[in-house]
């Protein structure tokens, strides 16, 4: 311990003569003191000049530097695994009684000697000291999460070992034997679980979109596993609404059977449909929870409407049609201009292929466009006079060769690489001829090279009008692109990336409600149900004045209320945790005298990965602890344990001495110090008088 200035040492000089010079100026010639002893009068002026001399110190703001040294024991961490796995099998009763003991034994023992912190772990990672709060519940089981956490939490500390209890099965994250690289500490492992394989049918996947389109068909791809099974059957059946959609009958034909079967389900109605994935159980098996899955898909009806308006027949209109029926996500209609007799308002975008052109001035068309704020994408050719956002001056049936140049500015949508690279290799389309006069608020596409010169002519460009988005194409040819991508690829798909990715933009509305909820249509069993909101006022302004309040319903039309809390400017729900089933909600919110509602449905689907594999996997353990520097035990050499780590040399307490520095006038006693100085000064003169 020591005292460290800020100021030069010598300055304790001025400290002494300032608290000699108070002390003589106040006692020297005190009259009345006169009647009093001298070595009285000395004494009180030392006091004085003690107290002063001390405040003037204290002015020089000394720090009191100390030097502790603190001995730290080990720290063992004990990770013990609290995932369904270990109790699936027919030790299940030893896991929840006597292991339960052994594991009380074994950290009463640590505890003696080293520092101890008792974690769980599954799907998720708690401190736990009891075993009898560990429930072996959890859904999934993430061992290099527990890995990341112990590196985090522990890396300047004297970590001696990490004991890992568990089966050896993960079905989250990554291998474990490669993310405990970084703990650079042993690893002991006590091998839990059966390694026997049992006989078992296990309905381990099925594959499947969470989305589909009313009238569209999508698949379900269903993994079947048997184990110890060999001639046995059993029956797959797909049912909704207690009626069966499909059947099939499983021979299975070895001990270690797998097969895929593939489903074609049909979406007939809109809304969240529940299908069951079963299969029938079999005799003596381990285990029937894992014969069946509930598979929850969200049917729209929400495929775009595309209609293609031309003044000809033309190979670009084909070609534009040919990419879009690709894509399941639009159903295209096309005609000529003296064909069509229908209404507009029923289509999502209008494709105008050389309207207005000379046989046809499509004048009730384009009047029933801008009046209705239907996107469009027009394509020009020679003579082509358009009055939205591209006007070609020239009615000249003169054309120029053009190739794309793609501006790599772009900011509307992303092009990939592949398609970038592609355009560059694209054949010339024939442009009209003549000055092409775009907006000035167009984003551009591509421009004209002609010959080798690249132009800032737009050749396809986009713009907005009030809230209507349009596209211009200005040029005829197109369709070569599509062949030219064929002959490069084999296939169409940068050509119908353009095509698609152009139609998205133009079609895709934007939300201009007032009130939103925001949140998936499918949750996990063990996700807690999460959703946001937002509330706009009239000037569409975010605000979170006014109360979101929801309601979700079960399939029984059990009610559960809840309200949102507020953030910044919108709002957040945690509805926690649900059963598994489907959901229905309703939210409403008031703002001003208005009501704003919303409705939506979700579902909670089940996990049932922790049954899909009930063969322990204890080389897994082995090779963990073997590569950690540390052993694989059994659960019935628990006891051993603690003796295995006392033995080891690398686990030892370590000492370290801690620097800290304070400041002196912080310290208490020398407050004390200060008051009693002055208080027996003051009783000293009171006593004689001076007062």
């Amino acid at each position: 311990m020591n005292i460290v200035f800020e100021y030069p040492s010598w300055f304790i000089l001025f400290c002494l003569i300032a608290g000699f010079i108070y002390a003589f100026i106040l006692y020297r010639k005190d009259k009345k003191l006169a009647e009093s002893s001298v070595w009285i009068v000395r004494l009180m002026a030392a006091f004085r000049f003690l107290t002063v001399t001390i405040l003037c110190f204290l002015l020089l703001s000394p720090l009191l530097r100390t030097l502790d040294r603190k001995v730290e024991k080990p720290v063992i961490l004990l990770a013990q695994d609290n995932s369904q796995s270990l109790v699936v099998n027919k030790d299940s009763l030893f896991y929840r009684s006597e292991y339960k003991q052994k594991l009380r034994k074994l950290l009463s023992d640590l505890n003696e000697k080293y520092t101890v912190y008792s974690y769980s772990f599954g799907d998720k990672i708690k401190e736990f000291s009891d075993p009898d709060s560990l429930l072996l519940n959890e859904k999934q089981t993430d061992i290099s999460t527990l890995f990341k956490e112990i590196e985090t939490r522990y890396s300047n500390r004297n970590v001696g070992a990490v004991i890992l209890a568990s089966d050896g099965l993960y079905n989250k994250g990554a291998n474990p034997v490669y993310t405990s690289s970084k703990l650079k500490v042993p690893v002991y492992t006590i091998a839990l679980g059966d390694t026997t394989i049992k006989k078992d049918l296990i309905l381990s996947r099925v594959d499947h979109n969470r989305i589909a389109y009313l009238g569209n068909q999508f698949p379900l791809e269903i993994i079947v596993d048997a184990k110890q099974l060999k001639g046995k059957s059993s029956t797959l059946t797909v049912t909704k609404d207690n009626g069966v959609l499909f059947s099939q009958t499983i021979n299975i034909n070895s001990d270690n059977y797998t097969t895929t079967i593939s489903v074609l389900m049909e979406a007939k109605a809109t809304g969240l449909q529940h299908y069951k994935v079963k299969l029938t159980q079999v005799p003596d098996e381990v285990s029937t929870i894992n014969n069946s899955r509930d598979v929850f898909i969200d049917v729209l009806d929400a495929r775009q409407k595309i209609l293609i308006l031309a003044d000809a027949p033309h190979p670009d209109v084909s070609a534009v049609k040919e990419a879009l029926l690709e894509n399941q996500n639009y159903e295209v209609e096309s005609f000529t201009a003296e064909q069509f007799n229908g209404s507009l308002k029923k289509y999502n975008l209008v494709i105008l292929h050389q309207l207005p052109g000379a046989r046809n001035n499509a004048s009730k068309i384009l009047n029933e466009l801008a009046a209705s704020n239907i996107p469009t994408w027009s394509f020009s050719g020679a003579g082509t006079l358009l009055k939205r956002d591209l006007t070609i001056a020239s009615s000249s049936s003169k054309t120029n060769e053009c190739e794309p140049v793609i501006d790599v500015d772009f900011p509307l949508f992303t092009i990939s690489e592949d398609l970038s690279q592609a355009v560059k290799d694209f054949p010339a389309v024939n442009c009209p001829f003549g000055g092409i006069q775009n907006d000035n608020n167009a984003n551009v596409l591509f421009y004209q090279r002609i010959g080798v010169v690249d132009t800032k002519t737009p050749m396809m460009s986009f713009n907005t009008i009030g809230e209507t988005k349009n596209a211009s194409f200005a040029g005829e040819g197109i369709w070569r692109w599509r062949l030219q991508d064929f002959a490069s690829h084999g296939n169409h798909d940068l050509f119908n990336e353009l095509i698609s990715k152009t139609v998205q933009y133009l079609s895709v509305k934007v939300d201009k409600s007032f009130f939103r909820i925001i949140g998936k249509n499918n949750f996990l069993e063990n996700e807690a149900i999460e959703m946001e909101a937002e509330v706009y006022n009239q000037s569409y302004e975010l605000i979170n004045e006014p109360e979101v309040n929801i309601v979700i319903s079960n399939a029984e039309n059990k009610k559960f209320s809840f309200t949102f809390g507020k953030t910044i400017n919108a709002y957040r729900l945690n509805a926690g945790m649900l059963p598994v089933g489907e959901y229905s909600y309703e939210a409403k919110v008031k703002v001003g005298d208005k009501i704003y509602t919303q409705k939506g449905e979700f579902s909670v689907s089940g996990l049932q990965v922790e049954f899909t594999n009930t063969t322990a996997d204890h080389q897994m353990l082995y090779s963990l602890a073997h590569k950690n520097d540390g052993e694989m035990i059994f659960p019935f050499e628990m006891e051993k344990l603690s003796e295995k780590l006392v033995a080891r040399e690398d686990i030892k307490s370590v000492s370290y001495f801690e620097k800290k520095l304070n400041d002196l006038i912080n310290l208490k006693w020398i407050f004390f110090i200060i008051l009693l100085l002055i208080s027996i000064e003051w009783f000293m003169r009171k006593r004689n008088g001076a007062y």
